[in-house]
Order: C-alpha cells, then structure tokens, then sequence
C-alpha cells in the first residue's frame, strides 16, 4: 500500500475549460505547497480532496490517501482535515467543547473529559476548558482548532492560508506548531498559499500556478 496522499492526473475543469492539473504525491510528514494568484484554482483543489467540489466543476483522475481512492467518496468518509484562515470554532461551545467536537462519540464520560484536558495541556491552554471561545486571543483560538482538527484523527492535514490573519509574530509561532504537529503524527499536508514565507517554513514540494 502507498501512503500519503496522491494525486494521478488529476484535471480539473471550470465550465469545461481547464483551470488545473496535477501530478503528485505527498508522504506521510511532509508538506506539498502550492502557490497561485486569486483564481487559479487552489481553493478548488482543495474542495476536490475534501469532496465538496461546487457545481460548474469537472474532475478526471484519482486522488487516493494512504492506497484508498477517495476521489467518488463523501466528504464525512475521507478523514481529511482542514484549518481555515478563520478559525471557525463554534461560539455557542465552550472551549472544551469545541475540542470534544472533535473526539469520537463514543468516548464519553470521565474518558472524553480526561481525553479534553489532556489535549488543552499540549496546546499549553490548561485551565480553558470552560471559557467561551470569544475571549481568547488569536493565537489560542488557532491552537484549539488545530487541535481539535487533530482530535478528529484525521488521514490528512489541508491548510488553506489559515497564518493569512495572524501578526507576524503569532504567524511564525502557529506555523512552526502545525508543521510539527503535522510530522509528530505522520500527515501528508496541502498547503495552498500566495505568501512565499508559508513556502518557506513549509519546506517540501513547491508547485506555482499561473
């Protein structure tokens, strides 16, 4: 079985015209980058491996994730996960639901709430469980939908220019937490991006679009 995600001709189209073709593979920890202007297709790739692709858009090839072609599969059986620019937890769970979110319905109890605390203690957020996500800053907010993607158990990790809103000096501090997040749990990662430090701290593959 190959591991990793890859993509095997992948062509995708817009209104039958072409918009992006793709021919790579992404191990397990390591990061494949792909850089574009607005309307080049990066957020639709994306859409592509989640399978969410929007009307109007054709797909030919196979993307297939640790050996299993997902490409006809729904999104809930993929077990890919993605981190937005915006953080997007849920306002009305605290953040120790948020993170329970993520967890399999079946841990329930002294399990799920130990599993909860545990995860808030890597993220170096001890303590939160109870607070209401809009009192946290935005790098406490990028740390608890990271982990709560991570929670999830995901097969994948896709990363749609989610450093675009933080300052300088949280973007490179999230950043490096992903990255190592990402390699510690074997995670094939997309990256879609305009901004050439995302490349850089990424490292791996780079591919540009037109």
């Amino acid at each position: 079985m190959t591991s990793g995600l890859s993509f095997e001709t992948l062509r995708i189209t817009r209104q039958d015209a072409p918009l992006l073709s793709l021919d790579a593979r992404v191990a397990p920890g390591e990061v494949l980058t792909i850089m574009g202007p607005s309307g080049s297709g990066k957020s639709t790739l994306l859409a592509a491996v989640i399978g969410t692709l929007a009307p109007g858009f054709g797909l030919t090839g196979r993307i297939t994730l640790d050996g299993q072609d997902i490409t006809a599969l729904p999104p809930e059986r993929r077990r890919v996960g993605i981190l937005f620019q915006d953080e997007l937890l849920f306002p009305h769970l605290s953040v120790g639901g948020n993170l329970g979110f993520g967890l399999p319905p079946q841990l329930r109890g002294k399990t799920r709430r130990a599993r909860i605390d545990a995860a808030l203690s890597e993220i170096g957020l001890a303590g939160y469980g109870s607070r209401d996500p809009a009192t946290l800053s935005g790098g406490q907010n990028a740390r608890v939908a990271l982990m709560r993607m991570l929670l999830s158990e995901p097969r994948a990790l896709l990363l749609d220019e989610p450093f675009s809103k933080l300052d300088a000096a949280l973007r490179g501090q999230i950043r490096s937490l992903v990255f190592e997040r990402a390699r510690a749990q074997g995670l094939p990662v997309l990256l879609v991006t305009h901004d050439p430090a995302d490349a850089e701290a990424a490292g791996g593959q780079l591919i540009e679009l037109a």
